[in-house]
């Protein structure tokens, strides 16, 4: 397994992942005000209140920003090719209005209500208000690489569209899960490279194109950014099963209690054994799931092996993806940057 050394314990000095992130959500916050400026007044209201700069009467809000992983890895890989933030900032804010417009339309399918400690779109200005104002950071999205970079703009707005294209497979693949009684790890595998692989994926790859990248090597970081994309999603499961709530902002056991078929119960239900016979009889009850037969749930995934079984998962990911990072010749310190951010994304107090 990769080691880095992340900056010591001091916590006034700000580790190598983090100050890419920080970089990023600066750079990356500031365009997409001045991105966003240009949506129609209605567009422009809805998205500003989903990214939190005011409030749902266009008042000036501060609420907490997303974390802003995709632009950090657009930013971090097209300066490991050699490039210049100006010229890769444009596709970190591209990039960062695709996986919004997923957002704003995740919280309609999902039915969640709060997002980031704050309402949803949809569930302050309805349902049709939600659709629409995913729509056009979408269409937005491909505006922007087009205007910012016109002499290359055209082929990355066709890979980031053919990459809108597998988020939204693998999120009809998520959703068809839920109605399945049987789903393998590897069909899991297939669902979380498209649904979350595929953007970050493309983040890495557009980056490095935008700095002027050759093919193979954006397409060796494309590799990178989805394997990345692979570990982070399992890592989110085993968060949504056993991680400190107080710690991730995360409700510990809601995908249980939905009886979504995350890596750790795949895992678990596929392992075999008493633990997990019991945990396949409480996915197939009709009626919902008390606190109680969460928990008791949880404790069954971790008997059945899923827990160890989804980190060893996540940690062949993550090896997959630093080779791929390393087949692309990064620049010493954007790889140091990029390595640091990888560790962080999957290594999050579960």
């Amino acid at each position: 397994m990769e080691t880095l050394d992340l900056g010591g314990t001091d916590p006034r000095v700000q580790r190598p992942g983090e100050r890419l992130l920080s970089r990023a959500r600066r750079s990356v916050d500031e365009a997409l005000r001045e991105f966003t400026g240009d949506l129609p007044p209605g567009a422009k209201l809805w998205s500003g209140f989903h990214f939190g700069w005011w409030d749902e009467r266009g008042r000036p809000d501060s609420a907490r920003p997303g974390k802003a992983l995709r632009p950090a890895l657009a930013l971090g890989c097209g300066e490991s090719v050699g490039g210049a933030a100006p010229d890769i900032v444009p596709v970190g804010a591209a990039v960062e209005l695709v996986h919004n417009f997923s957002l704003i339309h995740d919280d309609v399918i999902d039915g969640d209500r709060t997002r980031r400690d704050r309402p949803t779109v949809w569930s302050i200005f309805g349902v049709p208000a939600a659709l629409l104002g995913g729509d056009a950071l979408l269409v937005h999205a491909c505006a922007v690489l087009a205007r910012a970079l016109p002499e290359r703009g055209m082929p990355l707005v066709r890979r980031l569209c053919g990459t809108v294209q597998e988020l939204i497979e693998g999120q009809a693949m998520d959703l068809a899960f839920e109605a399945r009684d049987e789903v393998s790890p590897e069909e899991y595998t297939a669902m979380a490279l498209g649904k979350t692989g595929s953007l970050m994926g493309a983040a890495c790859a557009l980056g490095a194109l935008a700095a002027g990248s050759e093919r193979p090597r954006a397409d060796h970081l494309d590799r990178f950014g989805r394997a990345l994309g692979l570990a982070f999603q399992i890592t989110d499961d085993l968060l949504g099963l056993f991680g400190d709530a107080r710690v991730t902002g995360k409700p510990v056991g809601a995908d249980l209690a939905r009886r979504k078929k995350t890596y750790p119960v795949l895992a678990a239900l596929t392992a075999g054994g008493p633990a997990a016979a019991e945990l396949a009889e409480l996915y197939a009850r009709p009626e919902p799931l008390t606190g109680d037969q969460v928990a008791h749930g949880a404790r069954l995934v971790e008997r059945a092996g899923g827990r160890d079984l989804a980190r060893e998962a996540a940690r062949d990911a993550l090896e997959q993806a630093f080779g791929h990072l390393d087949a692309a010749e990064p620049l010493p310190g954007p790889r140091r940057d990029l390595a640091g951010l990888a560790l962080m994304m999957t290594d999050r107090s579960h």
